[in-house]
């Protein structure tokens, strides 16, 4: 529990309205105010209002007796009582509260919705009950920005022992709400909430195939761009535009330039995933291969002449070595030497996947200007480190060597292991280069 959710718990005790005294659109302040207002109570008791019963079950809720009513110094409790009522730790106090909620009219019933949604989660039955029917009944005319706030809080409090009810019955609302609510869903700012609005939007077919392609392309967490590179797809037949293919195609994100080479099968326009065979993606490489596959089309040669034109796609020699043969090293070797630092490096990782490594011809690579073309050789190195000599890579540790060679080079000694390797580091703990100086603290403390 955080100070803030302590203060805010305070000054809702001292007379705060409730707007006032949380952040009312932030679910994690509706969940500190929960916990905060039951430590309140604990240890400063007399900070919450005074709160007496005029008829009340008995600690363990005896259901001979009659439902307890909550009476606040004489008057009817305003909507800071009734939070604080909701939020209280004595469970009788909790279920008054629910149902005096219950009895007001929607618009002010409204803003205390997060606590009912808690409170569906509460370990008593009596109080949980309750919150469980208001809720189920007040769902439906929850304006739209209060549904991505209550959504946002019932997510949060669905991973609790008793939580799951409370997320069973906004899905419910979610797959029956108007457009507009669903819509507001979809743009919240919390991700557990987009998702979920996302999930049941592809349900719905609430969206477009094209807009669910937009959505793909653009929205940053991975889930919904699955989600909603789905629901594109389901979409795409032969009769399908650049509408819905192009935003997947051109998006950064590579599952969903994925997802639109594979829907290219289904638009009927398998032979442009040639395109897509030299992607800088590895995921997006292997579906466009699938689809020409599917397509009649034999891959390997399409990427032995990419690797032997003037202009060589930089991931077009690590694609060959994902479908070709050991005989295609050979070529993957000449393009070591290519002019275009990702060529190089990228043929490097082809061979490390033929495993067609050599690791005599490979050491003149860590002097390469490009740091990728080290990175890569330095790991296709690993597995050789016992024929590596051990004074060529000492001597790639000197100060005026570039920086990305001696970080190679002090990978591959640690590889290699022995007793000269504490002093290496030891030479080491006060380096210039900042990498250098903490792998080697790191390697003498352990």
């Amino acid at each position: 529990m955080e100070d803030s959710d302590t203060a805010a718990a305070a000054r809702l005790a001292r007379g705060t309205a409730l707007a006032s005294a949380i952040d009312t659109s932030d679910a994690s302040a509706w969940t500190g105010l929960d916990r905060a207002v039951r430590e309140l109570a604990r240890i400063r008791p007399s900070a919450l209002p005074d709160l007496a019963w005029a008829t009340g079950r008995r600690l363990t809720w005896s259901w001979n007796a009659p439902p307890p009513t909550l009476h606040l110094t004489r008057r009817e409790p305003d909507e800071r009582a009734l939070a604080l009522a909701l939020c209280h730790p004595d469970g009788r106090i909790r279920e008054a509260a629910l149902r005096r909620a219950a009895r007001l009219p929607a618009p002010a019933l409204g803003p205390l919705l997060p606590l009912v949604a808690i409170r569906c989660a509460d370990w008593a039955e009596p109080v949980r009950e309750p919150a469980r029917d208001l809720l189920r009944a007040a769902l439906p005319g929850v304006a739209p920005d209060a549904v991505v706030v209550l959504a946002a809080v019932v997510l949060r409090t669905a991973a609790r022992r008793r939580g799951d009810a409370a997320l069973t019955l906004l899905e419910a609302a979610l797959r029956e709400c108007p457009g507009p609510v669903l819509d507001a869903v979809l743009v919240g700012p919390d991700r557990a909430t987009r998702r979920l609005a996302h999930r049941i939007a592809v349900e719905r077919r609430h969206l477009s195939p094209a807009r669910f392609a937009s959505a793909a392309a653009a929205d940053p967490d991975v889930v919904v761009q699955d989600v909603c590179a789905d629901g594109a797809v389901a979409g795409v037949g032969p009769e399908s535009g650049d509408g819905v293919l192009l935003p997947l195609l051109r998006s950064r994100h590579s599952r969903v330039r994925a997802a639109g080479v594979t829907a290219l099968r289904r638009a009927g326009r398998p032979g442009e995933a040639e395109a897509y065979l030299a992607d800088r993606s590895g995921l997006v490489r292997a579906c466009a291969r699938y689809v020409l596959r599917q397509h009649g089309v034999d891959v390997a040669p399409v990427y032995r002449d990419l690797c032997a034109g003037t202009a060589v796609p930089p991931a077009a020699p690590l694609g060959l070595a994902e479908c070709g043969a050991g005989e295609d090293a050979a070529l993957l070797w000449d393009l070591t030497e290519h002019p275009h630092p990702g060529v190089r490096a990228h043929a490097v990782a082809g061979l490390r996947v033929l495993d067609a490594t050599d690791w005599a011809r490979l050491v003149p690579l860590l002097d390469d200007p490009a740091p990728g073309v080290v990175r890569e050789t330095a790991t296709a190195l690993v597995p050789w480190t016992d024929r590596l000599p051990r004074e060529e890579l000492s001597d790639r540790l000197g100060t005026q060597r570039p920086r990305h060679v001696r970080v190679a080079a002090f990978r591959l000694l640690v590889a290699h292991g022995g007793p000269e390797l504490r002093e290496v580091a030891w030479s080491l703990i006060d380096d210039a280069e900042p990498k250098l100086r903490a792998n080697s603290r790191a390697l003498l403390r352990n």
